[in-house]
C-alpha cells in the first residue's frame, strides 16, 4: 500500500514545527507568506496529501462544509457554489449542496440532515418563504458555525456577506431617470428578503431624490422567478396609466417581463424600458440585451467560505458583515 508523506515530515525537511506547516497550508495570517511559499512547493515536491480521516477524527466532525442555496440552477448560485468549492478544497473540505427550492420546509429538512452527518459548518442562503430563523438560531445555540450569504437572517448575529443591494438598484433606477422614462415601476421580489426590500428602497429614494414621487401602484411584490415577471408585468399593464419602464428585483424577473411585453407587441426600450439585476448570462442573449446591475457571485462564495473556515478553524472570533459592490452593466433595453 503507497503511503504519502506527513505534516511532520514536511516540518523535518523544512525545519521547522509541525504546527508551523499545518497551519502554513491553511494561509494561516500567523505565517509569514515566505514560510506559506516554501511549505506549499515543498509539500508539492514531497506529493504530500492531506490526511481527511485524521482531521476529522481529531476534530470529532467531517472534513464536509454544508451548503443550502435556494436554487441550484440560478447561475448566481451555481457561481457561488464555485467560489464556494475553490476555497473549500484548497483547504481540505469538501462541500455538500443541498436546495430548499425556496421553501422552508426543506430548507429545514436539509439543515437536520446536514446536522446529522456532523458538517463542520454552514453556508446559507435563506428561501423566499423563509418567514422565521428559529430553525438556525438552534443550530448556532448549540455550536453550530455558520455563515449566511445574499439572503439573510437580519435578526441573528451571524457573520454575512452581501452585495449592496441598495445602491445598486438606486444606480439602476437613476439610469432609467437619466434615460428620460418619468413613470418607473418595479417588480420587487418577497417582503421577507432583506435583498428585496433593499433594492425597493434603492428604487424609492432614486426617483425621491431625482425629483420623482414614487408611486406604490407601480410596485408589485411577488417572488424572483420568471413567472412572477410575466406575472407581474400583467399587472402593470392594465393600470390606466402604465409605467414606462420596469426595474426588475433580478434578471429571471425582468425575462419574465420581456415574454409578455413581446406578447403584446411593446416594444423594448421604445414602449418600455426594463433593467434587471444579476448579470445572468442569458441577460446578454436576450433581444434587445437586458441592461442589468452586476454582483459577483464567485466573489461571494469565496468570501463567504474564508469567513466559515477561520470560524471552524478557531482563528476568527467577530462576528462579519461583508458588503461587496456592484456594477452597472448597459446594454440595449433602455
Amino acid at each position: 500500500m503507497k503511503t504519502y508523506p506527513t505534516i511532520k515530515d514536511i516540518a523535518a525537511k523544512l525545519n521547522l514545527h509541525y504546527t508551523t506547516v499545518s497551519r502554513a497550508l491553511r494561509d494561516h495570517p500567523d505565517v509569514n507568506e515566505e514560510t506559506k511559499r516554501l511549505v506549499k512547493e515543498t509539500a508539492q515536491q514531497m506529493n504530500y496529501r492531506p490526511n481527511y480521516l485524521a482531521r476529522s477524527l481529531k476534530r470529532q466532525k467531517s472534513n464536509s462544509i454544508g451548503v443550502i442555496v435556494p436554487e441550484i440552477k440560478h447561475h448566481f448560485f451555481s457561481a457561488v457554489i464555485s467560489g464556494i468549492e475553490e476555497v473549500a478544497y484548497e483547504a481540505g473540505y469538501v462541500i455538500l449542496v443541498a436546495q430548499s427550492n425556496e421553501q422552508m420546509e426543506r430548507e429545514i429538512l436539509n439543515l437536520n440532515a446536514f446536522i446529522s452527518s456532523h458538517v463542520s459548518g454552514l453556508l446559507v442562503s435563506i428561501s423566499q418563504t423563509t418567514t422565521s430563523s428559529d430553525h438556525f438560531k438552534k443550530f448556532m445555540e448549540q455550536d453550530g458555525k455558520i455563515v449566511f450569504f445574499d439572503r439573510v437572517c437580519e435578526d441573528l448575529e451571524a457573520s454575512k456577506v452581501v452585495v449592496d443591494d441598495y445602491d445598486g438598484a438606486y444606480k439602476a433606477t437613476e439610469y432609467l431617470i437619466k434615460k428620460g422614462y418619468k413613470k418607473i415601476g418595479h417588480l420587487a421580489g418577497s417582503k421577507n428578503l432583506n435583498i428585496a426590500r433593499n433594492r425597493y428602497l434603492g428604487y424609492k429614494d432614486a426617483l425621491k431624490n431625482n425629483g420623482l414621487t414614487p408611486n406604490e401602484a407601480y410596485v408589485y411584490w411577488g417572488g424572483l422567478q420568471e413567472q412572477d415577471g410575466r406575472n407581474g408585468m400583467k399587472a402593470l399593464l392594465e393600470l390606466a396609466e402604465r409605467p414606462d419602464a420596469i426595474f426588475a428585483v433580478n434578471d429571471p424577473v425582468a425575462i419574465g417581463a420581456y415574454d409578455v411585453l413581446k406578447q403584446k407587441g411593446l416594444k423594448i426600450p421604445d414602449d418600455m424600458g426594463i433593467v434587471g439585476f444579476s448579470n445572468n448570462p442569458i441577460s446578454s442573449f436576450v433581444h434587445p440585451p437586458l441592461t442589468t446591475v452586476h454582483q459577483p457571485a464567485f466573489e461571494i462564495g469565496k468570501i463567504a467560505c474564508s469567513i466559515l473556515l477561520g470560524i471552524i478553524e478557531k482563528t476568527d472570533h467577530i462576528i462579519r458583515e461583508e458588503v461587496l459592490k456592484t456594477k452597472l452593466i448597459e446594454r440595449e433595453s433602455a
